[in-house]
């Protein structure tokens, strides 16, 4: 795999691949050292044009847990400021010759134009409300680590779809590896055509409680430039998810970060169902996988390696 640009770019066996390979290296993170020597050598780039927590600290830790050289770029407090394209910068930063760069852009699209201006791999971070891959990915992981399989699973993924990449990857990973996905919300938040989306389409949550998965969103202020719900009152009062509709057997998910008392309910986010803490920590190892895919099996040409855990 020379770059990750999008789940698309994936089929099952890919998915599986990655998923079986962070496992791996999840025995690693049980170490007291946690280092392994895969990426000894290597340099990655983590270019951000937009704030983030859980993404750029595990794309980090990921890249330095595989002794991988790291350089942290962001926006804020460069030649950005000033007026520099995202093509100059990356031509600029590209002559430090870094072996993998990962971006995040409020860009649709900006990750695969990146991959045109250089020979580094390149790993899509979140592209605008395009797409998010690596979220899917860890997503995929953590389902796959507490129902043992997702085959067949209906997952309801609940709130602000019409401008959320996360939906989208996910709704491409959850499919690809078999399950039945719903996706529910305002009218005013579901995308257009969302039927082509492969996928069932609810206004409510009468329905919720026939979900193995509820996997609930944030409104994405950041991407709204119209009122898309009269308030948020409003808007928490019909679609958040609680303890009077969330039923005892289903997990609960969410990519972060969650606003308490909007798209869940404080009770929920602190129950035995959520799994939110554990898709942060799978955030590391799964993008372990990722960088250990795109660069040491480009290395390794169309051998398939494996990864070196001593």
């Amino acid at each position: 795999m020379r770059h990750l640009l999008s789940i698309e770019d994936l089929d099952r066996a890919a998915i599986e691949r990655i998923c079986d390979r962070a496992s791996s290296f999840a025995e690693v993170a049980e170490r007291e050292i946690k280092k392994v020597p895969a990426l000894r050598g290597r340099t990655v780039l983590n270019l951000f044009y937009e704030a983030s927590t859980r993404t750029r600290s595990s794309f980090e830790l990921a890249a330095k847990r595989l002794s991988a050289d790291v350089v942290n770029f962001a926006a804020s407090g460069s030649s950005v400021e000033k007026g520099e394209s995202l093509k100059d910068t990356v031509l600029t930063l590209s002559a430090h010759k870094p072996h993998a760069i990962v971006i995040r852009t409020p860009w649709a699209g900006a990750a695969e134009l990146v991959s045109r201006w250089t020979p580094a791999a390149i790993v899509n971070a979140g592209d605008g409300k395009r797409e998010h891959p690596t979220q899917a990915l860890l997503d995929v992981y953590t389902l796959r680590r507490r129902l043992g399989d997702i085959d067949g699973a209906s997952i309801w993924i609940v709130g602000d779809v019409l401008h959320s990449r996360v939906a989208r990857s996910n709704i491409l990973a959850f499919q690809k590896m078999g399950a039945q996905v719903t996706i529910c919300g305002p009218p005013t938040l579901i995308p257009r055509h969302a039927e082509t989306l492969g996928c069932d389409v609810r206004y409510t949550l009468d329905e919720l409680g026939d979900a193995d998965v509820v996997y609930a969103l944030r409104m994405q202020h950041e991407r709204m430039d119209q009122a898309f719900v009269p308030t948020i009152r409003e808007y928490a009062a019909v679609y958040q998810v609680n303890g009077r509709n969330l039923r005892p057997r289903q997990v609960l998910m969410h990519p972060g970060p969650v606003n308490r008392g909007v798209e869940l309910s404080g009770e929920v986010v602190d129950s035995p169902q959520s799994v939110i803490t554990q898709q942060v920590e799978a955030g590391v190892v799964v993008r372990m996988a990722v960088l250990y895919e795109v660069l040491a099996g480009a290395r390794e040409g169309d051998r398939e390696p494996e990864p070196q855990l001593a």
